[in-house]
């Protein structure tokens, strides 16, 4: 077998031969043999290599504009990362999502991967480095623990939004379905027991109300994300890099992601604490909590068809049994519930992760961020999902739902403010031992005439609150 051609690179552990077609070099090289964890790259995060290019583009305008870098390496440098941004090279981001070192190995991924790209424009070839170097050139007045956390926000603050935008699609297919249904009486349930009556409408339009809510939470959410420390190097302190640097970069990050960043008001801080992911998290948890406890409801509203509830249909997607003939299951609320699961413990991952940061820097950021990445990601798939192949197509079952409502003892509780609460329970005790219909039994013992009852009964007045109307009197 004939070997692959290679470049020779070196690091302070010795030499090593990097493929010499490969955009990134030793560092990137060693971090790929030392973590074979997921098999996943990073580059499963475009968010992530976006990010990390605007934030290297960024840095090397500013430090053209403080004299740092010349115009020749600043424009190649630019460039490459505009190719990056635009999707270019992402195949070259190899290391694995979760690494130790506190992100340097994803760092100096995209140094390498930029200065070779950009060794490649000024006319160089990958791995001469003494004409543009990852560290000294694309790395200038940066340390991974700025740049690292300053990426994850980024990325974060592009997922949240469309995370957003998906959740209000499954909103909207819920709405529309609260107003289709919004006619249609049913039997409300505590506990799992008869309640009050209600409109399918009303249930439907709960499910659309939790998601509008939560969209307002990760938009709060978002605001913390904002806050970076990009400029503070090291540890907060700014060794390296020009008093003017976290102004000016920060200003040049905002304007190339159209993200209005902040940088932190103590940079020290800003390096060691989590606590804008921690948040991040507990939020993503609660939307998943949420959903759900929504998609339970589908499957229980739905179970049957003949044994169980039979309220709603959920429309078949696949044939639910390799032995049982005929079985449809609920297969999009399930996975949506699983993806819920998860969320719910990658939450306690970055719980744990936020809380394990030592003195100056916390180097478990990159659990957090497949955590968040991962959470992210799939519930925006999940809300997708659930509203296309799920929630438009649901019916609702008039008939088997007006039933229900009719042999209910629940309607006994709207009879209450005109029969009084110890002639409701008696007409509840004998509807439950003879299986008889309160409306009957009321007639029967003359209560309510018929036309009262019926007034009482209707939907608009079970299902809302309205002034009593005036009873019989003898």
């Amino acid at each position: 077998m004939t070997a692959l051609p290679t470049r020779v690179e070196h690091d302070l552990l010795g030499e090593r031969a990097v493929p010499a077609d490969a955009y990134y070099g030793i560092h990137t090289l060693r971090a790929a043999e030392n973590f074979p964890i997921t098999g996943s790259p990073i580059s499963i995060y475009p968010d992530l290599i976006r990010a990390l290019a605007c934030i290297k583009e960024a840095a090397a305008m500013a430090n053209h504009e403080l004299g740092l870098l010349d115009e020749a390496r600043m424009n190649a440098i630019v460039k490459a990362c505009e190719e990056v941004r635009s999707g270019k090279l992402h195949d070259q981001f190899i290391v694995d999502v979760i690494q130790g070192g506190a992100g340097t190995s994803t760092n100096m991924n995209a140094n390498e991967v930029i200065a070779n790209r950009a060794l490649e424009l000024m006319g160089h070839r990958r791995g001469e480095y003494q004409y543009l170097h990852a560290n000294e050139h694309v790395n200038m007045s940066q340390s991974t623990n700025d740049v690292y956390p300053t990426a994850l926000k980024v990325a974060a603050y592009f997922g949240i939004f469309r995370l957003v935008d998906a959740m209000a699609h499954l909103r909207h297919a819920f709405e529309n379905k609260a107003e289709e249904f919004r006619d249609v009486l049913k039997m409300g349930r505590t506990q799992l027991q008869d309640a009050v009556p209600m409109t399918l409408g009303q249930e439907f339009s709960t499910y659309a109300v939790m998601l509008g809510e939560d969209e307002e939470r990760l938009k709060e959410a978002s605001t913390l994300i904002r806050e970076i420390n990009l400029g503070a190097t090291a540890i907060g302190t700014g060794i390296n890099a020009p008093p003017d640097y976290a102004e000016l970069v920060c200003r040049r990050l905002s304007a190339l992601t159209g993200i209005p960043l902040i940088t932190s008001p103590n940079l020290i801080e800003a390096t060691q604490d989590c606590g804008a992911f921690a948040q991040l998290s507990g939020v993503l948890k609660r939307v998943a909590v949420k959903l759900s406890k929504t998609c339970s409801d589908l499957r229980l509203l739905s179970s049957g068809p003949r044994a169980g509830l039979n309220e709603i249909n959920l429309p078949p997607m696949q044939a639910g049994s390799s032995i049982m003939p005929g079985k449809v299951n609920p297969v999009i609320p399930e996975v949506v519930n699983q993806i819920a699961f998860e969320v719910i413990g990658n939450d306690i991952t970055v719980s744990f992760a936020a809380e394990a940061g030592q003195l100056q820097l916390n180097a478990f950021e990159p659990i957090i961020a497949h955590s968040l990445f991962k959470s992210i990601t799939h519930l925006r798939n999940g809300c997708m999902t659930l509203a296309d192949r799920c929630v438009r197509g649901i019916t609702a079952n008039r008939e088997r739902l007006r039933e229900l409502v009719e042999n209910s003892i629940g309607v006994v509780t709207a009879l209450n403010p005109y029969i009084g609460y110890a002639n409701a329970t008696q007409i509840a005790q004998e509807a439950l031992a003879t299986g008889r219909k309160v409306y009957d039994l009321v007639l029967e013992r003359n209560l309510l005439s018929k036309a009262q009852l019926d007034e009482i009964l209707q939907p608009e007045v079970l299902t809302r609150p309205r002034r009593m109307i005036e009873a019989q009197h003898d």
